[in-house]
């Protein structure tokens, strides 16, 4: 007998900030299909990245853990393999899953860096999957398999499956094909991790589609570039025909399935690894050797698209209260009917939206890596961070001391333009946030450092 709990599609993009979509605000018709999506679902209007680095964030995303807790707080550390994994649950819930795009969790060193594609690059071991047992389709560092045209995967059975046209085409081309062979004996879960609208490594630009360039060339610049500059002018238009590109695509997706009479039995989960700063900030020697676009407790790298829709997420809503992606792996565990408890942070999401919450903290708390070692909250007035003075980013996890970062007032200063973290008139407010950023520290790491002016 079919198993009639919803399927779950996880669509998830690489550094696309919010302000890409128009149902965050963008003017030009970047993202029709995920406006129509958010007017079905919820669309929650302050969801914040837990972590703005790719690797580290996908950690969290596939064992709903603190980077810190699972040693994958940069780049290129492998997922530990005795930490239960969002795959081995959902696979033990009954739900046939399928993985297909970037993984970015099986390699260990300093692959990252390398300055060209390497066609050497190997399929994903199964063992180091995360417990995904069913269709697959991905590489480890996709962004060295492919640029924005042409590329290739691997397959369940290691075998390499070459790719020609635009990459979030053929990625999703990849997952429609999962529907020629599942057989609706059990509930599907399904993961499509895009690399777009991340910048291709090698060739230091974002590549949209043919035409981008033109085609979105009358932007309206976000406040925050249009005062800082950055690299912007020249690769926003792409950036944004990337952005369009997965919105054609997810629809294309919603097309599927409503083909195939899944639709009304699907939760769409509609979200982003981190955002994007272009280059703006981080310019005050922190940067430990990093070209950044990311890696930063500002709005354009915190702040993320979140669209749900399907099941309990219904009605058009928009969700005010802050929220972080760190609880999305809890929540689809929820959808699926698996309660882990304290298993893994963050919260269920249906229980925010449904009111069953009363007691929560509206605040998002973030580790930074890479760039520095750093930690930050984010409440609705105000963004403070903090960073350890002379420790690399990248080489520790975590640090015993702490010095003040940045502090933004949120009602003056939405653009995050003036850092009043050595104001006198903010002390008071500082105090107070300090005083959280420890508790979240407490409670995420275990730790009690300090913090100092």
């Amino acid at each position: 007998m079919a198993d009639y709990r919803p399927n779950i599609i996880f669509y998830f993009t690489d550094q696309q900030r919010a302000d890409t979509c128009g149902c965050y605000g963008q003017k030009l018709d970047i993202t029709p299909r995920l406006d129509q999506l958010a007017g079905e679902g919820v669309r929650f209007e302050w969801a914040f990245s837990p972590q703005p680095v790719c690797g580290p964030c996908r950690a969290l995303f596939q064992t709903g853990k603190y980077p810190t807790e699972t040693g994958c707080f940069r780049n290129n550390v492998m997922l530990p393999a005795n930490v239960k994994t969002l795959g081995s649950y959902m696979e033990e819930a009954g739900y046939e899953t399928a993985y297909i795009g970037k993984w970015h969790l099986a390699s260990d060193g300093e692959l990252e860096k390398k300055p060209t594609i390497d066609h050497t690059i190997t399929a994903i071991p199964k063992e180091l999957r995360g417990g995904y047992t069913g269709f697959w389709r991905a590489a480890d560092v996709l962004e060295f398999t492919s640029h924005g045209y042409d590329g290739y995967v691997f397959d369940e059975n290691n075998n390499r499956i070459d790719f020609k046209g635009y990459r979030a085409d053929c990625i999703t081309d990849l997952a429609l094909d999962f529907f020629d062979q599942y057989d609706r004996q059990k509930p599907f879960f399904m993961t499509i991790s895009h690399i777009e609208p991340h910048h291709q490594n090698d060739h230091k630009h974002y590549e949209g589609p043919a035409g981008s360039k033109e085609k979105y060339a009358n932007y309206e610049a976000p406040a925050d570039l249009a005062a800082l500059g950055g690299d912007y002018r020249e690769e926003y238009p792409d950036y944004l025909g990337a952005c369009a590109s997965l919105d054609k695509n997810l629809g294309r997706l919603i097309d599927r399935l409503k083909q195939e009479g899944l639709y009304e039995n699907t939760v769409i989960i509609f979200g982003a690894d981190h955002g994007s700063h272009f280059r703006t900030r981080n310019r005050d020697g922190h940067l430990n050797g990093y070209d950044d676009y990311k890696r930063s407790g500002h709005d354009a790298a915190l702040r993320v698209p979140l669209v749900i829709a399907g099941g309990p997420f219904k009605g058009g809503r928009v969700e005010k209260q802050i929220v972080s992606t760190a609880s999305l792996p809890k929540t689809i565990l929820a959808l699926a009917g698996v309660n882990v408890g304290d298993a893994m942070i963050g919260e269920n999401l249906i229980d925010v939206v449904e009111g069953n919450t009363p007691d929560r903290i509206n605040e998002a708390f973030a580790q930074i890596s890479e760039s520095r070692c750093g930690r930050c909250i984010r409440t609705p007035e105000f963004l403070y961070a903090v960073y350890a003075p002379g420790v690399n980013g990248g080489a520790a996890a975590a640090a015993d001391v702490y010095a003040d970062d940045y502090l933004y007032d949120l009602k003056a200063d939405p653009v995050q333009l003036n850092n009043v973290v050595a104001d006198p008139a903010y002390a008071e407010a500082k105090a107070m946030l300090r005083d959280h950023l420890l508790n979240w520290i407490k409670r995420a790491e275990g730790a009690v450092p300090t913090i100092t002016n």
